[in-house]
């Protein structure tokens, strides 16, 4: 068998830091590790390329041009050529434009399409477009199917995952509260400032949103200015081995995502899942997290750390409070996630449950 994967944004530096591009680079690694599988990506200019990170073979096609000058819709003439050969594409960001461009192109082959999606552009369910575009919906998330409108007999929640061979706990001191993620007002990063407790230290691992615009792009210096005379630490993007440091040694994870900005804008479409969720988990760290969208699925309230109303400062403070005033407590959570990531959210068996589906899509024949 052989899977291409086709991620409209890359990540890294050349790229995004964000879920969306993390998640089809890990998930490829993992089923490269059982089948032939490429990701193919893009790039703002130069020459096409070629690299292999972890044993995955990563194409990059440049681009000439973004529709709309947005960084998912690349224009890429090399991309239908480059989906010759393979038996199954996996497509990511179902509207992103190269992500329509390769189903509509493996359709009009007879290739398998499945498509995965982690609800960029905050767009509603289109579902009779959805339908035409693929063969099966490998959704991350319960939520995320419900959000799809996938029909369910061609949908299968394979979630995502952490490789337990790097994220791992260590036996060390752990103190102060973490947030990792881009710094977009969906993301509720105000209300953990305000929320705080006093004499806690914050660390923010993120950088800000390429794509807003005013008063929106502001919100990264307004952060600073929230932050001003409070123990923060604003690290903006850091590398794989710093941010493994920083998941073992806080005492707490945060995701403080809201259903409604700082600015007024109501959000549709959050938290599909939450990958920096589930590697603080595998490192042993428990997490508060808004009881919203897919968190829901992978935070277990009193279990491994609590949920709290989106945008309720004082719920989160108190939150907060809990966890960081009792070290038994904040034991028990950080232990029980570890061992919830290693039993279920695991990039392997999200990579299984792909495979399943791929050979499923191969023996029923393309629609």
């Amino acid at each position: 068998m052989r899977v291409v994967h086709v991620a409209p944004t890359a990540f890294g530096a050349d790229g995004i830091y964000g879920g969306g591009e993390r998640y089809p680079l890990e998930l490829a690694r993992a089923i490269a590790a059982h089948v032939d599988c490429t990701l193919l990506t893009f790039a703002r200019r130069g020459r096409p390329a070629q690299r292999e990170v972890g044993g995955l073979r990563v194409e990059v096609l440049p681009a000439r041009g973004h529709l709309g000058r947005h960084p998912a819709h690349p224009l890429a003439p090399g991309l239908p050529g480059a989906l010759a050969g393979y038996d199954v594409v996996h497509t990511h960001q179902l509207w992103a434009t190269p992500s329509r461009v390769a189903a509509l192109t493996a359709r009009f082959r007879h290739q398998p399409v499945a498509v995965t999606d982690h609800g960029l552009l905050g767009s509603r369910p289109r579902p009779a477009e959805a339908d035409r575009l693929a063969h099966r919906f490998l959704t991350v998330s319960e939520y995320s199917a419900e959000v799809l409108a996938a029909p369910a007999e061609r949908t299968t929640v394979v979630y995502g995952g952490v490789d337990t061979r790097r994220f791992f706990p260590e036996k060390r001191e752990r103190s102060g509260v973490l947030f990792v993620g881009r710094l977009t007002p969906h993301k509720g990063v105000d209300r953990l400032l305000r929320a705080l407790p006093e004499k806690a230290e914050l660390t923010v691992v993120g950088t800000a949103g390429h794509d807003l615009e005013p008063p929106e792009s502001g919100y990264a210096d307004s952060l600073r200015e929230l932050a001003a005379g409070r123990q923060v630490r604003f690290l903006g993007a850091v590398t794989d081995a710093e941010l493994l440091d920083l998941y073992r040694s806080t005492a707490v994870m945060v995701l403080p995502s809201v259903e409604e900005t700082c600015y007024g804008k109501q959000i549709r479409i959050s938290e599909l899942l939450g990958l920096s969720v589930l590697e603080a988990m595998a490192c042993g760290a428990p997490v508060v997290a808004s009881r919203l969208g897919g968190l829901r699925e992978v935070v277990r309230h009193g279990e491994t750390g609590f949920l709290f109303e989106p945008g309720d400062v004082g719920d989160l403070r108190r939150r907060l409070g809990q966890v960081l005033g009792d070290r038994p407590l904040a034991r028990t959570l950080g232990d029980n996630s570890h061992q919830l990531v290693a039993e279920r959210f695991t990039w392997d068996a999200c990579a299984r449950r792909c495979l399943g589906a791929y050979e499923d899509m191969g023996a029923t024949g393309a629609r």
